[in-house]
């Protein structure tokens, strides 16, 4: 029945730190140990996500960028889609950010953070993969292979941004948020569902026997892909409403993604979380 297991990380797997707790860490290695397949799927870089899956000790694919870059087990890269360089070049314009300078742009490459100003509280968001940005001159950005374009900010103030990409945009592109604070922009038909699917295709599996866990409105279409979609009991109360029909157990700074999958599969040797 449940076959495979892909799980965003942010309000999901990982904790109220951002971490990877232990008790995670021995659950997802028992099921491993089973032979199940594992898939990540969230809007964090590669890069940053490498390190939490060599914290967890499995080897699963990485949906990163919310969909815009799969990584294979070998860390082969499987798909990627970019934003084009005119839509780069307008995403950073002050115009689009708002020229009061109160957000935070990032850039992401295949292999770099590049980020508008010196902002050291991100880094607490990066504990267990040690993952840095570089501080650059984004409106001189070439605009070339940039997979997502990330904004940070007061809700009001993304408000804004989100309400300038729609007027200008449209449906050139997928802007969705991962946290209230964050404001993410992909190009269009990129979504972490969407990016399920090559994955599933290449381990020759249905969604149909897919559990997946997600807490946010960028988990949308994860949940609703997969035939057995979970909701963190924390989850952004927009997705609840977005998705009433979904299920929701425990909480993430409970492990509750680990205790429900330890339901799912009758794992006994329950220890301490």
């Amino acid at each position: 029945m449940y076959k495979v297991i892909a799980t965003d990380l942010d309000g999901t797997l990982l904790n109220s730190d951002h971490q990877v707790d232990p008790f995670t860490v021995a659950t997802l290695g028992a099921l491993d140990a089973q032979g199940l397949p594992f898939v990540i799927a969230t809007g964090r870089h590669y890069c940053d996500v490498a390190g939490i899956r060599d914290v967890l000790g499995i080897r699963p694919y990485l949906i990163t960028s919310n969909g815009a870059r799969v990584h294979a087990p070998d860390d082969t890269l499987v798909h990627a889609s970019d934003l084009s360089a005119p839509l780069v070049e307008r995403l950073v314009a002050a115009d689009t950010v708002g020229e009061h300078g109160r957000v935070i742009v990032s850039l992401f490459t295949d292999d770099a953070w590049l980020i508008d100003r010196d902002a050291p509280e991100l880094l607490a968001y990066h504990q267990d993969s040690g993952f840095e940005y570089q501080v650059v001159d984004l409106r001189a950005h070439a605009g070339a292979g940039i997979a997502k374009a990330l904004y940070i900010g007061d809700p009001d103030d993304l408000a804004h941004v989100a309400r300038n990409l729609a007027r200008e945009f449209g449906d050139a592109l997928y802007v969705t948020y991962s946290l209230p604070d964050c404001l993410e922009v992909m190009v269009a038909g990129v979504s972490k569902g969407r990016a399920l699917r090559v994955v599933l295709d290449r381990l020759g599996l249905e969604a149909a026997n897919c559990v997946a866990f997600g807490d946010n409105m960028n988990d949308i279409d994860l949940l609703e892909t997969a035939g057995y979609p979970f909701m963190m009991n924390n989850a952004n109360p927009d997705l609840i409403k977005r998705l009433p029909s979904v299920p929701r157990i425990g909480n993430n700074f409970e492990a509750g993604v680990a205790h429900h999958l330890r339901k799912l599969f009758t794992i006994n040797d329950e220890i301490a979380s």
